[in-house]
């Protein structure tokens, strides 16, 4: 017991801050400077959203990694978390002051600047800020941890600089600036909800700082009145986990859909000769539908990857296969996918999905083309062991019966013989099988003229 009681205080040693802390005054100037906004410090400020502006408008990190490290916006929220943890009511009054200065200030110059920019695209550094969730809590928590121990320290060393790249407090700003100038609510909300929540955990990581290495309080205050005050902090720090939380179980729940969705399309809809090249979910009618190209799937295999749509989650969902040839996928896809009435920042994500699909798409064309190159390439071993071949072409071939569901796909390959030249009977089956084989087709017809 007494060995185990030694261990303890051995490891406790290398965390324990005894002689590593500067004096209380020390850190009192320091809170104080950080908390001010006049003059030059106001200018830097200006300054610093107009360059995390322009980052984010021309989605360059280095810049919004630059303006965060001269942003000294943090100070009032250090100054918030100091001063409820030491009940200094005056120094609170002077920090939500300027911290309300600041943050009016900032988003009027973001906002200005996003209105005469002649660049108003969403980029992806400006689209990342509007959707906080409980990993932001937790940063900002951390975060703030980390500054307030910086700033007790005697050595600050290179650690304030790493909370406010990691806080990141100045791009939501920015970004809400950027809700306001394009009259997008959303975007304002989601990005103000992110600087929101970097200011309270910040502000509670700085209280329980404090606490923690026993400042003392302000002698002349009332320990009722900070008592309200601190009761009036947990509500707040609760009322922003609560949306934040519910945020990050939405994201949690789409990922897992998709990872689900990707698993059931690798699974359960491969077959032989034919290709998902894309795929639209409605989540509002309940409906999954792919678009396949290549050979016909057999109603068969899709009745039975139906039937397992529900070990995937998918089992509330109607599966809706569309089939033929490429043209024939990208037209029936283009009528499946609705037209919708909505605002400017949904159509743009439809946009952003459409385009994604017709990328899918074009990178299907290009594959389902390269038989020119491959001809261009085989020609030459051809001539070699055959001289009687003059030329060589291979296009990929869909043959449709009567019945519409009679469907096969081959690759033809046509050879014109020189001159009264011909290719020995019992060299032909042989020829027909290095060319399926170096075209990698399951079946090939050769025509020879």
């Amino acid at each position: 017991m007494e060995e185990n009681k030694n261990i303890g205080s051995r490891i406790m040693k290398y965390f324990s801050m005894k002689g590593f802390l500067t004096d209380k005054s020390d850190v009192v100037n320091r809170i104080n400077d950080g908390i001010t906004f006049r003059g030059p410090y106001l200018w830097v400020l200006v300054f610093a959203i107009l360059l995390a502006s322009l980052g984010l408008n021309v989605n360059s990190t280095a810049v919004i990694i630059g303006a965060m490290l001269i942003s000294p916006i943090m100070g009032p929220i250090i100054g918030m978390g100091y001063s409820v943890g030491t009940s200094d009511f005056e120094l609170l009054k002077t920090s939500l002051k300027n911290y309300a200065v600041a943050t009016l200030i900032s988003l009027i110059t973001a906002t200005v600047y996003f209105t005469l920019t002649p660049y108003h695209g969403a980029q992806s550094e400006l689209l990342a800020r509007t959707s906080p969730t409980l990993y932001d809590v937790l940063i900002a928590l951390f975060g703030g941890a980390a500054g307030i121990v910086a700033i007790a320290s005697k050595d600050k060393g290179n650690i304030l600089p790493g909370v406010a790249i990691a806080t990141a407090l100045m791009p939501p700003l920015c970004t809400a600036g950027f809700g306001i100038a394009s009259l997008n609510l959303k975007y304002f909300l989601g990005a103000f909800f992110l600087y929101f929540i970097n200011t309270v955990f910040i502000a509670l990581a700085t209280y329980l700082g404090v606490r923690a290495m026993r400042f003392r309080h302000v002698a002349t205050l009332e320990d009722s009145s900070f008592r309200r005050v601190r009761v009036y902090l947990m509500a707040i720090v609760l009322a922003t986990m609560i949306p934040a939380a519910i945020l990050t179980i939405n994201i949690i729940r789409d990922s897992f859909f998709a990872s689900d969705l990707q698993h059931f399309i690798s699974n359960e809809m491969g077959y032989t000769g034919s290709q998902i090249v894309s795929q639209n979910v409605d989540k509002e009618q309940k409906v999954l539908t792919l678009a396949a190209v290549g050979r016909e799937i057999p109603d068969s295999k899709i009745a039975e990857a139906k039937d397992k749509m529900p070990l995937y989650g998918l089992g509330d969902y109607t599966l809706n296969i569309i089939q033929g040839n490429l043209t024939d996928s990208i037209l029936s896809l283009k009528g499946s996918i609705s037209t919708f009435n909505t605002t400017k920042d949904e159509l743009n994500a439809t946009i952003t999905r459409q385009n994604a699909e017709i990328s899918n798409l074009q990178e299907r064309i290009s594959q389902l083309t390269r038989y020119e190159t491959i001809s261009k390439q085989m020609i030459d071993e051809l001539q070699t062991l055959y001289p009687q071949i003059n030329t060589l072409s291979l296009s990929p071939t869909i043959e449709t019966g009567k019945d519409t569901n009679d469907i096969s796909s081959y690759v033809t390959a046509q050879i014109i013989l020189k001159d009264k030249s011909e290719i020995p009977a019992n060299e032909i089956d042989r020829l027909r099988e290095f060319l399926k084989k170096r075209v990698d087709a399951d079946s090939l017809v050769l025509i020879l003229r």
